[in-house]
This record gives structure tokens, C-alpha cells and sequence, in this order.
């Protein structure tokens, strides 16, 4: 499935383009003259981001000029350029980025950038949202929708190299150059870091997701600590489960993840698993598509015991697999 990241945009010149995831919590939507003070309060917390000649968006999260972006925004850069929402240019440093999770953060030389105040409980379906970034180059951009969903997957995404998972679906407008930028309540608190959207030729109008605010902050307290996220290792290479695949192994069902390979070695050959048995659920949580078992993998710590279902020649069966630490 065709799914667009949504930074960096190219910096095409002129003036527009001179500068580039808890229990649902309830908020009661202001007047909408409330919007613009919202708005202006939140600015100077979100910032544009600009690679050589693309641009996407950050936000600033924690005092010490640290910011929020994502890794698809500054690829392998080590410095980057952030514009502020008065125009002001300053340097930062990438000071790490994850690819799975598709987040990085960044230090400006700037210490005084106001952090933005976020809110870590999920939102819920029908509540109105602002996006605010750089789409395009447009620099301090705002647009509105209502929350769409929420634990949405991209199917396709992992093949992509990163698993989008687990995010909030918005129907407000989110255009290259939105990357990393800012979804926020009516409250002014960031619920999600902008992260893709379906291209029109897929026929989808105004489906927008971003990276839940808990998510992105677990995610960045990771990265600060040691540049690294650490990550449930099982010792499994999965691989999608065709239907082609399923027919030929008897599975039954082509609704789970394959099993390619194991580690003779790891967690899963331990507890039995081996390669050509079918993972159907992972802690309880149905693992019907690869993007679903790489979500249920999100929630787990290493050293944690955790229930496997899989099938193997039709048989259900199950195990306990206590994963070790991987980090990237």
C-alpha cells in the first residue's frame, strides 16, 4: 500500500519557502475565537527544520533547546538548520534517530525555546485537533480536523523499513513538510508528532496520522539516554503471510506473521518456536498482519515473560518466550 511520509519537502525559493499515542481523556472545545490564542501560544514551541534543500518540522519538548522530529526528516544529517516561528535561523544537533520508530531528536544551540505542553493520554475519536508545521514550506502553518481513529497501522510500512503503528488517525490537512510537526487538542497540548498521510492516488481524501504523544516521548527519553532504543528481541525474522503461503503450509488462515528464521540461539528457539510456524497472537493482542505483531512487540520489555500463539501444520500451540534486549 502506497503510504507518504510527510517531510522533507524541496525548498523551491521565494518568500513561502524562505525558512522550510492511556484511557481517553475528554476536552471541552473553546469558542473558536479561542483558536488564534491557542495557535499563538503554541508557535514558538514548533519550529522548522530544514536539511540542505528540504524541509520538515519539529517540535520543542523538553527545556535545553531539545527537540522532537522525525528520523525520515534528517536521514543520516548530523546538523541541521531550525527556523523559529519569528524567522530566526539557528544550528542543531541530531543528537540521535530511529528509524523503526520513525523519531529523532535535536539540540539547537538556542536553550531558551519554550517546550510545548503535551498531553500523553490518547485522545478520542471526534475530538477537533489542530496540525501545525511547515507543509510545504509554508512556514507556520495551521490546519484542523477532528482525531479520525486511534491504534491505526499502515499496512505496507514495514517493508518500508519502519513500522508505523499504533498512531492517531486526523482528517486535518497534513502535506510534505508537516513531518515532525505538531497534533494538538483544543487545549493546546500536543497529542501526536505528525508523521504520514495517503497520497490522493491511493483515493483516500484527508487521512493524516501522527505518532501519539506518549509514544514519542518514551521513544525520545530513550534516545537521550543512551542513542539507542531499546528493543524486545526475540530471534525471529517474520515476514508477511501471503495466502499463497498459508495454502501451501496448511495453515488454515493467512492471518498471522510467518516465521522465516529463528535464532538457534534466542528467546523464540528456546521456547520451541521454528521456522514455518505461523505467529497469530503475541500477549493476548491478535498479530493478524505484520505491522499488528510489530505493535504488540512495542509493549513488551525485555526480561518480560510473554505468551505466544502460533500455528504450526494447522495445530495451534503456544509458548512462553522471554525476550532478551536489542537495541539499534
Amino acid at each position: 500500500m502506497l503510504v507518504a511520509t510527510v517531510g522533507c519537502t524541496t525548498d523551491g525559493g521565494g518568500e513561502a519557502t524562505a525558512t522550510p499515542t492511556g484511557a481517553p481523556t475528554s476536552t471541552t472545545a473553546p469558542a473558536v475565537a479561542d483558536l488564534p490564542q491557542i495557535v499563538a501560544q503554541l508557535q514558538p514551541s514548533v519550529v522548522t527544520v530544514r536539511v540542505g534543500q528540504g524541509i520538515g518540522s519539529g517540535v520543542v519538548f523538553r527545556d535545553g533547546g531539545l527537540i522532537l522530529t522525525n528520523e525520515h526528516v534528517v536521514g543520516d544529517q548530523e546538523n541541521v538548520e531550525v527556523a523559529l516561528a519569528d524567522g530566526t535561523r539557528i544550528p542543531a544537533r541530531v543528537v540521535a534517530a530511529d528509524a523503526v520508530t520513525d523519531l529523532a531528536v535535536l539540540r539547537a544551540e538556542r536553550t531558551d525555546l519554550p517546550p510545548a505542553p503535551f498531553r500523553t493520554e490518547l485522545p478520542s475519536p471526534g475530538e477537533p485537533v489542530l496540525a501545525l508545521g511547515s507543509p510545504l514550506g509554508f512556514l507556520n502553518s495551521v490546519t484542523a480536523g477532528i482525531v479520525s481513529g486511534v491504534g491505526r497501522e499502515i499496512p505496507g510500512s514495514a517493508s518500508q523499513g519502519n513500522a508505523l503503528v499504533d498512531l492517531i488517525q486526523t482528517d486535518a490537512a497534513i502535506s510534505p513538510g508537516n513531518s515532525g510537526g505538531a497534533l494538538v487538542d483544543f487545549s493546546g497540548r500536543v497529542i501526536g508528532i505528525n508523521d504520514a498521510y495517503l497520497p490522493p492516488q491511493t483515493g483516500a481524501v484527508s487521512i493524516g496520522f501522527a505518532i501519539p504523544a506518549a509514544t514519542a516521548l518514551d521513544i525520545a527519553d530513550d534516545l537521550l539516554d543512551d542513542g539507542r532504543v531499546t528493543q524486545p528481541y526475540l530471534g525471529v525474522a517474520v515476514a508477511r503471510l501471503t495466502s499463497q503461503i498459508a495454502q501451501s503450509l496448511g495453515a488454515g488462515t493467512d492471518r498471522g506473521v510467518l516465521v522465516r528464521d529463528v535464532d538457534e540461539d534466542g528467546p523464540a528457539a528456546e521456547a520451541g518456536i521454528r521456522p514455518g510456524d505461523i505467529i497469530t497472537e503475541v500477549t493476548g493482542d491478535r498479530t493478524e498482519t505484520l505491522e499488528a505483531f510489530l505493535g504488540a512487540l512495542r509493549s513488551v520489555e525485555p526480561g518480560q515473560r510473554i505468551s505466544v500463539t502460533y500455528l504450526r501444520d494447522g495445530e495451534t500451540r503456544r509458548a512462553t518466550v522471554t525476550p532478551t534486549t536489542a537495541t539499534r
